[in-house]
């Protein structure tokens, strides 16, 4: 997540450079082209290239609300993990002996699951973190499985049976850790719905071909008949708007890509383990995933 108002100017370069080295070479090629061929190319009324270019903005406001509204859910859904974690060993102190060894084997368990999930949905390692919040055994276990995130949460409901079937917990308790448990699952398959619905390309095809044709129809309109250079520019400084807007909304319509954009999944679960590891009264506490650069993942 971009955390900084400002940041790196060549951020936004590297995003878009292919791009505008295109705007660039359409430029050069439409003011030099007609030196060797006079009469070729036609004088397009510039209200043609305004007119598409308040289309194309229509269309980049509409996609980039999209893309937020996808980028949002993501961050509140990870807001619930956070919400349902701390309620999970908060509800496991209440309703069994606050000296069971247990309820600190789920909390640990619940940190790795956190640190899991966000990872495995940015295709990273999904075992990276895990070291000392799960035991070999398990580890080993869910090795074999596909859904590294799901398997943890199996053990998690293991714990709870095993905690009722023992009489450390009643019905009751049983039945509020077990509407604990469903609601964390459903988080997990909100994330896992929202990394696997492709926002449609045809959409940023279209919208990236409508930017490429406003350039060319503003190139070729005689109020900007001017010197190669300064019409480059020009061409280049308006397109760019465009272009990194668009970027910007296709970065946001997929929040778990690893990319600065991202939903800060990796803090929030290093917010989690603080919280649940204070919670089971642990003081060795790790710190808090710091910015090194315009953003925090």
């Amino acid at each position: 997540m971009i955390t900084k108002q400002i940041f790196p100017i060549t951020y936004i370069f590297s995003e878009i450079k292919i791009s505008l080295l295109t705007v660039t070479l359409i430029g050069v090629v439409v003011d030099v082209f007609p030196l060797f061929f006079p009469g070729i190319l036609p004088d397009i009324p510039i209200s043609i290239a305004t007119t598409l270019g308040i289309a194309i903005s229509i269309l980049i406001s509409f996609k980039v609300n999209q893309s937020y509204d996808r980028w949002w859910e993501a961050r509140k859904v990870w807001g619930e993990i956070v919400n349902d974690s701390r309620t999970l060993v908060l509800q496991l102190k209440m309703y069994a002996d606050a000296n069971n060894p247990m309820i600190k084997t789920i909390a640990y368990r619940q940190i790795a699951w956190c640190y899991s999930l966000g990872q495995s949905l940015r295709n990273t390692d999904p075992f990276k973190n895990l070291n000392g919040l799960i035991s070999d055994a398990e580890l080993k276990e869910i090795q074999a499985q596909k859904n590294i995130p799901l398997g943890i949460l199996n053990f998690q409901t293991e714990s709870i049976k095993k905690l009722f079937d023992e009489g450390k917990l009643d019905g009751f308790s049983r039945l509020q850790l077990e509407g604990t448990l469903a609601q964390l699952t459903a988080s997990m398959g909100k994330c896992e719905r929202i990394k696997n619905t492709v926002f449609p390309t045809t959409y940023r095809k279209g919208l990236h071909l409508a930017i490429y044709l406003f350039v060319i129809f503003l190139a070729m309109s005689e109020p900007l008949r001017l010197s190669v250079i300064l019409e480059v520019f020009i061409l280049v400084i308006i397109s760019m708007v465009f272009f990194f807007l668009e970027k910007a909304a296709f970065r946001l319509q997929d929040p778990f890509e690893n990319q600065p954009t991202d939903t800060p999944v990796t803090s929030i679960a290093r917010t989690i383990d603080i919280n649940l590891r204070q919670l089971v009264s642990e003081t060795d506490l790790p710190k808090p995933v710091e910015s090194d650069d315009f953003y925090i993942m």
